[in-house]
């Protein structure tokens, strides 16, 4: 699992002890990185004094700060383990939702993501009105112009297998908040099947997203990989 963290000391030390409390009577191996993204708090001194006495977290520090699409490229392809979840730090998907996403993936479909829209899903403290509506209209935009058929690409809660991560990941270019749909576009130009899965989910506050810098720069974006066309979408990042 990884937890991409940017100026994230206040809320990261209790996310990460309600993750390990669920955790700890997981059936299966598990170990947690928190890839923190250039903090300039006190996150990286958190995370290293709970790792002290939770030997399964483990951090991942760097500077300066490049952005939440490289926090989790570096993140995906760092990792080593079966499967890879990446969470936002706040938990606005509580991590009991992983099983969810567990048993939507199989052989034939390995990545799985949450999704806010779905009829199933569970909204239990819901945006303000404006992020939503905006929310929503970017999604239209993403399925109109590049991911057609799913209804939230950017629900910060998604699960891929290590091989799926490494060879989608491995092709993003995208260091902002435009790598959700990025890495799912690729997912889809290499034949990827993705599973989207209805969760629970709270909207919690302190979100570094600000609709009016960071919606013109996805939009951008979306144009932006759009206009590459496939060829140019599945270069490696180093050969781009």
């Amino acid at each position: 699992m990884i937890i991409p963290a940017y100026n994230e000391a206040e809320r990261i030390g209790p996310t990460l002890s309600r993750i390990a409390e669920y955790l700890t009577s997981y059936p299966k191996t598990w170990k947690v990185t928190v890839i923190s993204d250039g903090s300039q708090d006190n996150t990286n001194q958190v995370v290293e004094s709970f790792s002290q006495s939770n030997p399964n977290f483990s951090l991942l520090a760097y500077s300066p700060n490049r952005g939440k699409g490289y926090a989790v490229r570096r993140g995906m392809l760092e990792v080593q383990a079966d499967y890879i979840l990446f969470s936002d730090a706040d938990l606005a998907a509580p991590i009991e939702e992983l099983i969810k996403l567990e048993t939507a993936i199989s052989e034939t479909t390995p990545i799985a993501i949450g999704s806010r829209p779905l009829k199933d899903s569970k909204l239990e403290i819901r945006q303000p009105w404006y992020r939503e509506m905006l929310g929503r209209a970017f999604n239209k935009a993403v399925q109109l112009l590049a991911v057609k058929g799913i209804d939230d690409t950017q629900c910060g809660f998604k699960i891929f297998r290590n091989d799926v991560a490494k060879d989608i990941f491995s092709r993003c270019k995208l260091d902002g908040f435009g790598f959700d749909f990025e890495s799912l576009i690729i997912a889809r130009d290499l034949g990827y099947q993705i599973a989207e899965v209805p969760i629970r989910w709270s909207h919690q506050e302190g979100s570094k997203v600000v609709l009016l810098r960071d919606g013109p720069r996805m939009l951008r974006d979306l144009l932006k990989i759009r206009a590459w066309g496939k060829t140019r979408r599945l270069q490696k990042r180093d050969e781009s």
